[in-house]
């Protein structure tokens, strides 16, 4: 399984959700866990994703998102996990 994190935020307002989870089911990529908050106004996610299906290159994929990211004026990141593990290894 192929693994990416996949982060939000930005100020709340309705359809982050709708808009991220969209854009990466479009590309085939499965949400395998959410968690999301709001605090004093400012929304913040974090998806861990399934990339193994996914019908786009991956450079596809930060650009899709950075895309959704600037329509809804939130800052939306992508983060292989293999990558992601790498860089916290002590």
């Amino acid at each position: 399984m192929k693994k990416a994190l996949v982060s939000v935020t930005g100020v709340d307002r309705p359809g982050i959700i709708a808009k991220v989870s969209t854009a990466l089911y479009e590309m085939n990529v499965n949400v395998l866990e959410i968690s999301q908050t709001i605090l004093d106004g400012y929304f913040t996610m974090l998806m861990i994703v399934d990339m193994t299906a996914c019908t786009a290159a991956f450079e596809e994929v930060v650009k899709k998102l950075n895309a959704v990211g600037e329509e809804l004026g939130e800052l939306v990141q992508i983060q292989r996990a293999d990558i992601f593990d790498a860089m916290h290894r002590i």
